[in-house]
């Protein structure tokens, strides 16, 4: 497929070079205005344009990858060139409706929300459309299935999926860096601290998807009666570990909302 994406930031990056790495057969362009900025996806055979509209017509997917207050100014810029093509929005907040307004019919429009680890295919994606176009989706779930999971979720839910997919990479790699911290209060150097806590989490995740088990119980496993697991799991909760967790995620939401 012909794979265009209109914004090189992080985001927009990252999905490129996902999908340059961990799918074939597709031709991907990034388009930014400062494209120097995204020279370097050119390593990975994905072209680049400072024109958003460059080749768009050849696209068989258009991805945005832009900050909401883009998005309306984007759409009536592609448009004239774009039909029967399946948009697919990365932009937080803006609705399958406003979308749907905007592209009046002329294209499948699908919301989407990856979170940065698409550039090492292990997002988790997040994807709603509206009901009648719901079966148009699969190209986009095939697509992002290569680049970690996905799944398609009530359009209701995509702000909190923002939250604890996009949000919660920040708050898994917080996590890591505490327990780095932790690793050289007990007396580990700063670079084997932080393999030693990232591959413990990488494990523990991997663990987790490959059993389908309930956290608790895996933890049950690696803690025994009277053990050091335990009485450690038990003084971050008094501490307000999970709680705290929780909170944060909450906060976020609200934010997002408003």
């Amino acid at each position: 497929m012909n794979i265009h994406i209109i914004g090189g930031g992080n985001l927009g990056s990252a999905i490129a070079i996902g999908l340059a790495q961990f799918t074939t057969g597709n031709n991907i362009t990034v388009t930014r205005r400062n494209v120097q900025l995204i020279e370097n996806l050119k390593q990975y055979d994905i072209a680049t344009s400072a024109d958003n509209t460059a080749g768009i017509s050849r696209a068989d997917i258009v991805i945005l990858a832009i900050k909401p207050w883009q998005v309306d100014a984007v759409l009536e810029e592609i448009l004239p060139l774009v039909k029967g093509k399946v948009i697919a929005s990365g932009a937080s907040g803006v609705t399958v409706d406003h979308l749907n307004q905007k592209i009046a019919g002329s294209n499948v429009v699908v919301r989407i929300m990856p979170n940065i680890a698409v550039q090492y295919g292990a997002s988790a994606t997040c994807i709603s459309a509206a009901a009648d176009d719901i079966k148009n989706t699969q190209t986009i779930v095939e697509l992002f299935d290569k680049v970690g999971t996905a799944v398609i979720i009530d359009e209701k839910l995509m702000d909190a999926a923002t939250v604890l997919g996009a949000c919660g990479t920040a708050f898994a790699l917080r996590y890591i860096r505490a327990s780095m911290q932790a690793g050289i209060e007990i007396g580990f150097d700063a670079k084997t601290a932080l393999a030693i806590a990232a591959q413990t989490a990488l494990g523990a995740t991997q663990m987790l998807l490959q059993e389908g088990a309930h956290p608790e119980q895996l933890i049950d496993k690696v803690t025994t009666p009277q053990g050091c697991t335990i009485a450690g799991l038990n003084e971050m909760e008094h501490e307000g570990f999970s709680s705290s967790l929780i909170k944060g995620i909450k906060t976020s939401l609200h934010k997002i909302k408003g």
